[in-house]
C-alpha cells in the first residue's frame, strides 16, 4: 500500500508540473529510457543531460527514473534479457549467448575488467535496445494524459472566469 502511495504521488508531482505536454512527456520518456541502463549511479545524470539537450522537462525526467526504480525487484529478469539482446546484437553471425552458471565462479572475478567487457558491454548495448520501446510508448501515454489534464484545467479556468463577470 506505500508503494502504491508513492507512485501516485509521484504521478501527481509530474502532473503539477507547468510545461507544455510535449516538454514534459519527453522528459518521461528519457527518464524511462535511461531507467532500463545499468550504470546506477549514472542513470538520472544521463536522463538529464539528453532532456537538457532534447529540451525536455528536467523535473519529468528525474521522476521518470525514479518511479523506473519500481521495478527494481524485476531487475535481475530485465538484466538477463538486456544481457541476451546486447549479446545477440554484438555476435556476428547473430547468436544468443551460452548458458551462463554464476555458481561456479569466485565473487573476485566480477570486479575483474575482463569480466566488465564481456558481461557489461553486451548488457549495455541491450539495455539501450530494450529500453527504447517502453520509451517511446511512455512518450505517447504521457503525451495522451499531460495534454487531457490541461485542455480540462484550461476549460475549467475558462469556465470559472466566465461564471464570475
Amino acid at each position: 500500500m506505500a508503494l502504491l502511495n508513492w507512485v501516485r504521488s509521484k504521478v501527481s508531482q509530474l502532473m503539477s508540473i507547468k510545461d507544455t505536454p510535449h516538454a514534459l512527456a519527453l522528459g518521461v520518456a528519457v527518464g524511462i529510457y535511461f531507467g532500463f541502463v545499468p550504470l546506477i549511479g549514472l542513470k538520472t545524470l544521463l536522463a538529464l543531460g539528453i532532456t537538457r539537450l532534447l529540451r525536455g522537462n528536467l523535473v519529468a525526467a528525474v521522476i521518470a527514473v525514479t518511479l523506473h526504480d519500481v521495478l527494481l525487484p524485476v531487475a535481475p529478469f530485465f538484466m538477463r534479457w538486456e544481457y541476451e539482446i546486447g549479446y545477440w546484437l554484438l555476435s556476428n553471425p547473430h547468436r544468443f549467448p551460452p548458458t551462463f552458471d554464476i555458481g561456479h565462479q569466485n565473487p573476485a572475478d566480477w570486479l575483474r575488467w575482463s569480466t566488465f567487457l564481456s558481461i557489461g558491454r553486451p548488457m549495455l548495448v541491450g539495455s539501450l535496445a530494450f529500453a527504447a520501446p517502453p520509451a517511446v510508448v511512455s512518450y505517447y501515454i504521457t503525451l495522451a494524459w499531460v495534454g487531457r489534464s490541461h485542455r480540462a484545467l484550461a476549460a475549467r479556468e475558462r469556465r470559472d472566469s466566465g461564471g464570475e463577470s
